[in-house]
């Protein structure tokens, strides 16, 4: 059960992205449910980080309209708007001359917040890390720490949408799968709309209650997991399922 209501709808209406000649975003129109996770999956230079940052307007499209909660992004003042989407970079981006506790309230003291210690411990319990890591610097984390620190300054503002940019990328297998869990578990708990990239099918399926197949700037395959691996999202998707599945028998073969 979520603590709250659930985030925003987000809309494109024929977004277009033109990077010199090239279209990063060709004419995607898709809504995306408030209070959904929805995976985006594609190979390199599919067009799927630049979807993402055209819902924060990282990114403005050259043509067609971004809307979040059923208004255009476009009329929004980035920095008011960014406020209510947490964003998760990939490669975690902390600030490394700043400690954990300060990365954790960057968000809230741009919100104008004067202590925002009490919100920095509620959020370093929420990733599951303790309290004696405030005083840290990034690089005396692990990997695994860093990347819960990040999610922790995405969600301490309170968003309504949370946006994820293959967050990861770099863990290990291990760590990568439980903070996977964890991500998902937060994004119930919380009531928000999240949307994460990732090039890796089997994490989109295993995390997303909706999966979008991009490839060359387009939306080729959208369906719950169980619909793409019933085979029902074409070839763009069953050729991005075949790596699971190749490992899945290999590993089987082993076993027998």
């Amino acid at each position: 059960m979520s603590d709250r209501k659930s985030g925003p709808a987000i809309g494109f209406e024929d977004v277009t992205v033109r990077f010199d000649a090239v279209a990063a975003l060709d004419g995607i129109t898709v809504t995306l449910a408030g209070g959904s996770f929805v995976a985006i999956v594609g190979t390199s230079g599919s067009g799927k980080s630049t979807l993402l940052r055209t819902i924060n307007r990282l990114i403005d499209p050259d043509e067609g309209a971004v809307s979040l909660g059923g208004h255009a992004v476009r009329e929004e003042n980035p920095v008011h708007l960014r406020r209510r989407i947490g964003y998760v970079f990939q490669g975690v981006g902390l600030f490394p001359h700043m400690t954990v506790a300060q990365n954790i309230a960057i968000g809230l003291r741009l919100s104008g917040a004067r202590d925002a210690a009490p919100r920095i411990a509620e959020m370093l319990a929420l990733v599951d890390l303790p309290s004696s890591l405030g005083p840290r610097m990034p690089d005396q984390l692990s990997g695994g720490q860093q990347q819960r620190v990040g999610v922790a300054r995405a969600l301490a503002p309170q968003p309504q949408v949370l946006l994820m940019d293959e967050p990861f990328g770099a863990l290990d297998p291990v760590t990568r799968d439980a903070l996977g869990k964890q991500v998902r578990a937060l994004h119930d708990r919380l009531g928000l709309t999240t949307i994460m990239v990732t090039h890796d099918m089997a994490e989109a399926l295993l995390l997303g209650d909706r999966v979008l197949v991009m490839a060359a700037g387009r939306i080729v395959a959208d369906g719950m997991p169980t619909d793409l691996l019933a085979g029902k999202g074409g070839a763009a998707a069953d050729a991005l399922l075949a790596v699971p599945r190749d490992h899945a028998r290999r590993l089987a073969a082993l076993g027998a």
